[in-house]
């Protein structure tokens, strides 16, 4: 298994206000088969990481829109299903509010080698997937190069993002890399909150 990485720009929309971002696009996978970790602005742009591979899975870490946006056509480009924590229904219907929910992910499911770790804060359903093979673990906005997500917004909440962080992310061994959502690397030796 490896991990291969993109970059996608569009723009992430709450509360009234709309900011460009840079989302960061994850694959993980081998050489025929892989799963894609959040559907940010520009499914050919996730189709160019993913190569040509089959995606069998769609695994979504909270349901904002710079992270969720592209999802469906995702889905409809691979056939491949999309999941998402049952708790990020408010903020998918705010993207998507005539489609379903994806499919459910749990705390401790385990899809393609990644396990489900729920850390609520930055929204009430975000995960992070953790990767024990590959020594690394994908984070989305819980926790970044520099300490927590934002979680100045509707639907976050700070101490519960820092619990998270703290019990969930913090007791994983100190030289697991992390994979943020949006910026560059980090390890978890290397953060605090």
């Amino acid at each position: 298994m490896r991990v291969d990485h993109g970059v996608t720009n569009g723009t992430f929309s709450l509360d009234g206000h709309t900011f460009e971002v840079d989302n960061n696009v994850w694959v993980v996978g081998d050489d025929d088969t892989c799963v894609v970790i959040d559907a940010p602005h520009d499914v050919d742009g996730i189709l160019g990481v993913v190569g040509g591979r089959r995606v069998t899975a769609i695994l979504l870490t909270h349901a904002h829109d710079d992270h969720v946006r592209v999802a469906p056509q995702l889905a409809e480009a691979t056939g491949a299903p999309v999941y998402l924590h049952p708790a990020e229904e408010p903020l998918w219907k705010l993207t998507h509010p005539d489609l379903p929910m994806p499919e459910p992910l749990a705390d401790g499911q385990e899809i393609a080698g990644l396990r489900v770790l729920h850390t609520p804060g930055h929204s009430p359903g975000a995960v992070c997937f953790y990767a024990p093979e590959l020594g690394c673990v994908f984070t989305g906005d819980t926790l970044f190069h520099g300490g927590p997500g934002a979680t100045g917004r509707s639907f976050s909440d700070y101490d519960t993002i820092v619990k998270s962080i703290k019990e969930r992310l913090f007791t994983l061994p100190s030289a697991t890399v992390v994979h943020t959502g949006h910026g560059r690397d980090t390890l978890i030796a290397s953060e605090t909150v």
